[in-house]
């Protein structure tokens, strides 16, 4: 054998090898992430592509306790209208940028200023930025606020390359650059999304997948099927239904934690042309809708009894609902006697949903239940990103849709049931309810913010553009040689630790 093949020979063995150990995770979810930009998006799957491309200035750990990322530690002022923040040496943005306060300055304004910005009524507490020195930043407010590290441990607090974002500007969402532990590698819409790992990472020793591809896969049975034959590592939103075959499946488990979000039915109240109906003009009519509704059977029809029922925009385990409006009962009776003195005895209207089994089992349910009180729903099954798109655009009456949830309860609430809230897609506008909501962000009293937050529940069940039907269980399904993964209340897949077994 001559000393050049032996050459070749090795080299192959070493690309084989190198081939052999690099491992890729596969993920399944369960919609089409929209833009992948932190200041336009709006999806929850979208965050959890975030949690492996963008770093925030703080994480929460699974106890939803605030922990340091980009930010190591933070103190605020005597009163209580500056934070000022350390931020970690030596953090890299994927296009070979250098992380610092000027890039921390340059992002918040970004959300402020963007036109295309969803996070202005979140961070529109904050009225300056200073950099103190190269490492060390202070976020100006113009009132206390009760909820920014909430918001900068989300969406808000995540931050992208300045260079990139310059350059891109509204288009960044096609090639994302921040500085999290891997990098935007290719993305085709409706399918897949690959990101590879970045080895120049602060934390990239902890980070074990060289690649991860996030495929999008509606269908629940079929995102299962893809589970059972090794086709997905993981999958998130397992369907309640299918928690026994995952339970028989020895090459297969499952962990499940109750998460901070809600799921219900949003109205069109005053958003364009298709808000005109007795439904989005008639509060007696959306009463009605909710007394037509047993959320404790379409719970138990649809769910197994996974879930937990609710009727406000945070849990009734949650120390911030409040008692004085109760989860109301079904009332058939009640309903159609709402909808003579509205007029309309019997009413039709269109109702879109999530092209998944969950929700078209949901959307039925309710369906036939509503019949029964005089409602004749009409249905639509839409992909996620586009049904986000028509409710934004006002193409719609009413979404079967929810929300993953936040730490703070102002970040189920506030986005969407304020004047100018970036989500506020019903275009439901109340100054008293603005009033209360605006007042719970300036006060760190625990009672005064329950106060505040009760009396804006009170008006938004009188009101009732959104109507809370239940709280998620979350539920994910793993491969059984997949170790190390944390379920967290917030439902995100963090990587780090992650790595399969033999």
């Amino acid at each position: 054998m001559t000393r050049k093949l032996s050459l070749a020979i090795a080299a192959g063995m070493l690309l084989i090898g190198s081939a052999a150990s690099a491992e890729t995770l596969k993920i399944g979810l369960a919609d089409d992430p929209d833009v992948l930009d932190p200041d336009q998006s709006r999806t929850f799957v979208g965050r959890i592509v975030y949690t492996a491309l963008c770093d925030k200035l703080v994480d929460i750990d699974p106890d939803l306790n605030f922990v340091p990322q980009l930010a190591t530690e933070w103190s605020w002022s005597e009163d209580g209208k500056a934070l000022t923040m350390k931020l970690r040496q030596g953090v890299t943005f994927h296009d070979g940028e250098k992380f610092d306060a000027a890039a921390v300055k340059y992002n918040i304004e970004r959300s402020k200023n963007l036109p295309e910005s969803r996070r202005k009524s979140e961070v529109k507490s904050i009225q300056s930025v200073d950099v103190v020195d190269p490492m060390t930043v202070r976020i100006n407010l113009g009132a206390p606020d009760a909820t920014l590290m909430a918001t900068l441990s989300d969406r808000a607090g995540m931050m992208v390359s300045p260079k990139a974002a310059e350059a891109a500007g509204a288009n960044l969402g096609a090639n994302l650059v921040c500085s999290g532990p891997y990098k935007f590698v290719e993305r085709v819409q409706q399918d897949k999304i690959v990101v590879e790992r970045f080895k120049e990472h602060w934390n990239a020793a902890k980070f074990h997948f060289d690649q991860v591809i996030y495929r999008t896969i509606p269908d629940s049975t079929v995102r299962l099927a893809n589970l059972q034959s090794g086709d997905l590592d993981l999958l998130e939103r397992l369907s309640p239904p299918d928690v026994p075959t995952v339970k028989a499946d020895a090459k297969l488990k499952m962990v499940d934690v109750v998460g901070v979000g809600y799921q219900g039915i949003t109205i069109n109240i005053g958003n364009g042309e298709r808000s005109k109906t007795p439904l989005g003009q008639d509060p007696r009519v959306r009463k009605a809708l909710e007394l037509a509704i047993d959320r404790n059977a379409l719970n138990q029809v649809v769910f197994d009894g996974m879930h937990l029922p609710g009727n406000q925009f945070i849990s009734p385990q949650s120390q911030f609902y409040a008692k004085s409006v109760p989860m109301p009962g079904r009332d058939v009776a009640k309903a159609k006697a709402l909808l003579k003195e509205a007029g309309v005895e019997k009413f039709s209207f269109e109702m879109q949903f999530a092209n998944n089994p969950d929700a078209t089992r949901a959307a039925q349910v309710i369906q036939a239940m509503a019949a029964e009180a005089g409602f004749d729903i009409k249905l639509r099954a839409t992909e996620f990103a586009t049904m986000l798109k028509e409710q934004t655009a006002g193409n719609y009456q009413a979404t079967q849709v929810g929300w993953s949830g936040r730490v703070d309860p102002d970040g189920n609430i506030h986005t969407f049931m304020t004047c100018k809230g970036g989500i506020n897609d019903s275009k439901y506008c109340n100054p008293e309810v603005d009033k209360a909501l605006d007042a719970a962000r300036l006060t760190n009293s625990l009672p005064e913010r329950k106060k505040l937050y009760e009396t804006a529940i009170q008006q938004l069940d009188q009101d009732r553009p959104i109507i809370y039907l239940w709280h998620p269980k979350w539920i994910w399904a793993l491969r059984a040689n997949l170790q190390g993964y944390v379920p967290y209340p917030d439902a995100m897949i963090r990587l780090e630790g992650m790595r399969k077994g033999s």
